[in-house]
């Protein structure tokens, strides 16, 4: 141990993905169990030479693609602020035992929400980073070579001053000497204008939020406000349901096929939103168009062109998605630029939290998240408060889609009353070091309106 290191004694906690030599990095498979890493990764290489101690690894979902951290080989990971639901996911160990405080400083990876999303629900602090900006290589995934949405490796914590301090140190260490991946960009120092304009991104088109998520959203805006910040909804953007729509198409381009080649057996436990897009990739392309064409006569083209749209793809295929991505990039950059905005705020899930099993209804529910993985743009969450079961219950809504409509049967202010509510900070590309300063700047108008994020209460006997 380096004991004059920048991060001399800090225990750091990864993700199960992450190579540690003698250790497993079974992400949750039967098949991969008993088979220890030879090497450690570059990222663990460099927190040693920094003097930080990587003491644990956490727990996954089972192919990596899911909001509830179950698996067959270590079990089901619980909130710890309400145990019946689930703290996220993929890096739902991490959202937990950062939490709980087991931990200070935590590395997950995030390619639709999996840093963001465990983040919201467990109440902590993430910067989903953009590709290059933190070390990834020398690692395992569910889907090697999927390179349509990257994953990316980002760091979460117990507090913001450690997120900060620990995503500079790391970046200062010159990570891009470690690992071939990251871009040889130092860390900067940024200054904000003295009133940020916010961009307000307050329904994705697909799942409205809950009157929790919509709670903290709202709270977020007034305090900002009352800072004198300059606040506006953005309106007519590009379409968030075509992102979704094109994100998923990129991500499941083999129709599940490389994810489910490391099931031991067909008996293994698959979860349960997963198991059903394996179903839908199973089935023969003629009747997912006649489910979808069926959906589109009720009046759910939402759900109609998702379902359609899970099949595997040629390379021909996959080529033209990707062109369709980098316009999509281009559309969002220009719309973006115009409103001059320094910051878009917006929920980071529909839910405050999963319970056991929703995932098998909220497959299309991530597009808060997931946009900003296609685009990949930096973006950070911030808790603002919790659930409580008086002012958070819902009324009467209207919804559309039967997305919309499994997620919402899923909300329950009385059974989730206590999990944390939370909202998310997106900058641009590469601009971490701005998004960590909208983060604080949100996190001190809270604190100036009289909104202190509550913490876990951890009961010692």
């Amino acid at each position: 141990m380096n004991l004059q290191g920048p991060l001399a004694g800090i225990p750091v906690s990864v993700k199960d993905t992450v190579n540690i030599a003698g250790y497993d990095s079974c992400i949750g498979y039967s098949k991969h169990t008993f088979h220890p890493a030879t090497q450690d990764a570059p990222m663990i290489r460099l927190l040693r030479d920094a003097g930080a101690v990587p003491f644990v690894k956490t727990n996954v979902p089972v192919t990596l693609l899911a909001l509830e951290s179950t698996n067959d080989v270590f079990g089901r990971t619980k909130n710890p602020h309400v145990p019946a639901y689930s703290p996220g996911g993929s890096t739902g160990g991490e959202g937990a035992l950062l939490a709980l405080g087991g931990s200070r400083i935590g590395i997950g990876t995030d390619v639709a929400g999996s840093v963001r999303i465990p983040a919201a629900w467990s109440g902590i602090y993430a910067l989903r980073c953009s590709t290059g900006r933190f070390p990834k290589a020398g690692n395992v995934t569910s889907m090697v070579g999927q390179e349509g949405v990257p994953s990316v490796y980002s760091p979460m914590a117990k507090t913001l001053p450690d997120l900060r301090y620990f995503l500079e140190t790391v970046i200062t260490m010159k990570p891009w000497e470690y690992d071939f991946t990251v871009h040889p960009i130092p860390w900067r120092t940024l200054s904000l204008p003295s009133k940020p304009r916010w961009g307000v991104l307050r329904d994705d088109g697909i799942v409205p939020p809950t009157p929790a998520v919509q709670r903290a959203l709202d709270t977020t805006i007034s305090a900002l406000r009352s800072r004198g910040d300059d606040v506006v909804e953005l309106t007519s953007t590009p379409s968030c349901y075509t992102a979704l729509r094109l994100a998923s198409r990129l991500l499941n381009s083999d129709a599940g096929e490389t994810y489910t080649s490391h099931f031991l057996s067909f008996f293994e436990s698959n979860d349960a939103g997963v198991a059903i897009l394996s179903r839908i990739f199973s089935l023969p392309r003629f009747v997912k168009r006649i489910y979808a064409f069926f959906l589109r006569m009720r009046g759910d083209p939402i759900t109609a062109g998702l379902i359609d749209d899970l099949r595997s793809r040629s390379v021909t295929d996959q080529w033209k998605l990707v062109a369709e991505r980098e316009a999509t990039r281009a559309e969002w950059f220009a719309y973006l630029k115009a409103q001059e905005v320094d910051f878009v705020l917006t929920p980071a899930h529909p839910l405050p939290g999963l319970p056991e099993g929703g995932g098998r209804d909220t497959i299309g529910a991530c597009g808060y998240t997931f946009l900003w993985n296609l685009l990949d743009y930096a973006a950070g969450v911030v808790p603002v408060g919790k659930v409580d079961a008086r002012v958070d219950a819902a009324g009467e809504m209207r919804l559309g889609s039967k997305v919309a409509k499994k997620t919402w049967r899923l909300y329950d202010a009385g059974r989730m009353e206590g999990l944390p509510i939370a909202v998310q900070i997106v900058g641009g590309r590469l601009e971490e070091e701005k998004v960590l300063m909208g983060m604080e700047r949100v996190v001190d108008a809270l604190r100036d309106a009289g909104v202190v994020y509550g913490e876990v209460e951890v009961e010692v006997e």
